[in-house]
């Protein structure tokens, strides 16, 4: 029996843990028709306002940053929240929501400060049969300039305030998105959280400015010769994200605050990474804004042949996995002591991982004259895993794990350096210990 991928995240319920994340592809009925019809487990539908009116610029909305193969690492989105009037939102909200009553429907919003908009719109917003709101406060760009999004987002005091308001006018869960462009996205987290956050959601966009056009000096998206400031998203987002999510899931202050993680997800093993730091479910749009909403079953049977290897029935039995393992530097081992080796029938002499090591790391990679291709030095290595990066060949280096001895391959005594290492003089970290009375029992 394949694995049950049914989520659960403050009581509402989806077929699977895959939302679209409230953009583009959440701005009209069609759309999220569309995207329910592919297979997707739920959405949260683009950001409503209200006032002043917004309107989008008709011009490129996109930048974006290819690698070699051309495929897009990073995507630059000059897009302002839902343009359409909330009106014709909140009519098509209702009538997909009976449509699709085994979906999860969550509504992004973003109103100002002001008691009496939240109290006119909230109770209409739940009226038509949503499951949650969710608090826009990341939009990094036009928004901003207004003093919401981000602007709100990026101080605490108002984060809570928000909150708060939200939630004395809906009885509906409120879900907080957080923005990135923060120094330390707990200090977010805890004010939503005392605002009274049943959930939070992040990462929201990082602000950005993702090329420049060197014919028109100006930055891309280029609009009639003028460029500005975006939300950067995509493939590249993603280890920002992660650490973010792991920051909040693994502090014991929020008591288990539930996390829905967003950022670059386009493959199933993203998916599961963010669940393993702590996520609940998770929120995915620019793959879709890519590549399509059929996606969607890449990433559901992808996700579930994964845990059918690793013996998980339920989403539940890896979520959070990964957390105690996420640790500060100080704590970790030491004494461990992993080196590269060079698999010398497989590489193919190209040099790059000699190149790397000799000029940027511990020149610990040798050519063997007489076949022409490299081999590490094992006394030299500190294991970085630089050589690794660089090699093109799969699995022709790999990191090995040394054990105080002697190395068969070398004869020499490889971990005499790291043994004991803790308690060594010459390690800083005992110095900051012996300061500040950290490892001291109570």
């Amino acid at each position: 029996m394949k694995p049950d991928l049914t989520s659960e995240f403050l009581g509402i319920h989806s077929p699977n843990p895959f939302w679209l994340a409230s953009a583009p592809p959440t701005d009209r009925a069609i759309n999220v028709d569309r995207a329910f019809q592919a297979g997707w487990g739920g959405v949260v539908w683009k950001t409503l306002g209200i006032d002043p009116p917004v309107v989008n610029v008709n011009g490129p909305r996109y930048g974006f940053w290819q690698g070699d193969n051309h495929r897009v690492q990073g995507f630059s989105n000059i897009e302002l929240i839902s343009d359409r009037p909330i009106a014709i939102n909140l009519k098509e909200i209702a009538e997909i929501k009976k449509r699709w009553p085994d979906r999860a429907m969550v509504v992004s919003v973003m109103f100002p400060l002001e008691d009496a908009i939240w109290a006119e719109w909230l109770p209409l917003i739940e009226a038509t049969g949503a499951d949650g709101i969710e608090l826009n406060l990341g939009c990094p760009h036009g928004m901003s300039e207004r003093g919401m999004g981000s602007a709100m987002g990026q101080a605490p005091e108002l984060v809570e305030a928000v909150t708060r308001l939200a939630k004395q006018h809906t009885r509906l869960p409120v879900i907080v998105k957080l923005t990135p462009n923060v120094t330390d996205i707990t200090w977010s987290a805890a004010a939503a959280y005392a605002g009274g956050a049943d959930a939070v959601s992040l990462i929201n966009t990082i602000n950005s400015i993702v090329g420049v056009d060197l014919d028109q000096m100006a930055p891309l998206p280029t609009v009639d010769g003028r460029g500005t400031h975006g939300g950067y998203c995509g493939p590249a987002v993603k280890p920002i994200a992660l650490n973010m999510v792991a920051e909040i899931a693994r502090n014991p202050q929020f008591g288990h605050l539930p996390i829905s993680g967003i950022g670059g997800i386009t493959h199933w093993r993203d998916a599961a990474e963010f669940m393993a730091l702590g996520a609940t479910n998770v929120q995915v749009c620019t793959a879709v804004m890519l590549y399509g909403f059929r996606i969607i079953d890449e990433l559901t049977e992808g996700l579930q042949t994964w845990m059918q290897e690793k013996n998980y029935s339920r989403l539940g039995d890896f979520t959070g996995q990964a957390i105690t393992n996420v640790v500060d530097w100080n704590l970790l081992n030491l004494n461990y002591v992993s080196k590269a080796n060079i698999d010398e029938g497989r590489c193919i002499g190209c040099g790059r991982c000699h190149i790397a090591c000799e000029d940027t790391s511990h020149q610990a990679i040798g050519r063997v004259v007489d076949s022409g291709r490299y081999r590490v030095r094992a006394e030299d290595c500190v294991g970085c895993n630089l050589c690794l990066a660089v090699c093109p060949v799969d699995d022709c280096i790999r990191m090995e794990q040394m054990t105080s001895g002697t190395d068969p391959r070398t004869g020499l005594e490889i971990a005499s350096e790291a043994a004991n290492w803790n308690q060594h003089p010459n390690n800083p970290l005992n110095h900051i210990a012996a300061r500040s009375g950290i490892g001291k029992e109570e």
